[in-house]
């Protein structure tokens, strides 16, 4: 799997926990989802990843985004 995929994967996961902790257990959980949307719009117009950063690093191969 690409850094690409393992990116959208990972936010995606991140942020359906940050939701179903906001509706189970604190609102505050909230602030995740928002950390992680905030990360994906800098991203896109930046280009910088951490995850992909540390991704790239640990020898995952690159996609077409991040490389």
């Amino acid at each position: 799997m690409s850094i690409d995929r393992i990116v959208l994967v990972f936010a995606g996961a991140m942020i359906l926990l940050g939701t179903i902790l906001a509706a189970t257990i604190s609102p505050y959980a909230l602030i995740l989802t928002g950390f992680v949307g905030l990360n994906l719009l800098q991203s896109a117009f930046t280009g910088f990843c951490p995850l992909a950063i540390i991704l790239r690093r640990s020898g995952c191969t690159p996609g077409h985004l991040y490389r």
